[in-house]
């Protein structure tokens, strides 16, 4: 179920739409996106990039847009982290003021920011890999199913993290 405590952590646009890095683990986006699969089901991809070179830190994909998708993108992007604690932005979703996401950025010592409300552009980067996603992959074709999707979310995020240049 899903039950809304009245917990909500909102922080500063500390990133201030300055999307650029000048190292790897110095500046985070991250967001959840939908895609449809078979009669109109959804499918929802989580992911972690990094700033510096568009890299793809980390993904999740799963039938429901909850916290633990996102808990879990985190867990793995922070896992590769050693010393240096990247800036991690998102929009104001509901994951991303949690009481979760708070105790697991804190855990691993990473600083947050947020886009301000309705202000898609603050975070126009990982809306970018969104959209280059869908027009390279998604939208030309039909899923039948799931595993079909997670299949070619797969292939094209190691393209997209390996060979896109």
């Amino acid at each position: 179920g899903c039950t809304k405590s009245g917990y909500s952590n909102y922080e500063e646009n500390v990133l201030g739409r300055d999307f650029t890095a000048k190292a790897p683990n110095e500046k985070w986006v991250t967001d959840v996106t939908y895609l449809e699969y078979g009669s109109g089901q959804k499918a929802y991809l989580s992911a972690v990039k990094d700033l510096y070179d568009g890299y793809i830190v980390s993904f999740e994909i799963g039938k429901r847009n909850d916290n633990r998708l996102v808990m879990r993108t985190l867990e793995k992007a922070f896992k590769t982290l050693d010393e240096v604690k990247p800036l991690l932005h998102s929009d104001r979703g509901y994951q991303y003021t949690s009481k979760e996401y708070v105790y697991i950025t804190s855990k691993y010592g990473v600083s947050r920011s947020m886009s301000r409300v309705a202000k898609c552009l603050d975070n126009a980067p990982m809306e970018s890999f969104w959209s280059h996603f869908k027009v390279e992959c998604y939208s030309w074709k039909k899923y039948k199913t799931y595993e079909e999707l997670v299949e070619d979310i797969n292939d094209y995020i190691e393209f997209y993290n390996t060979q896109r240049y």
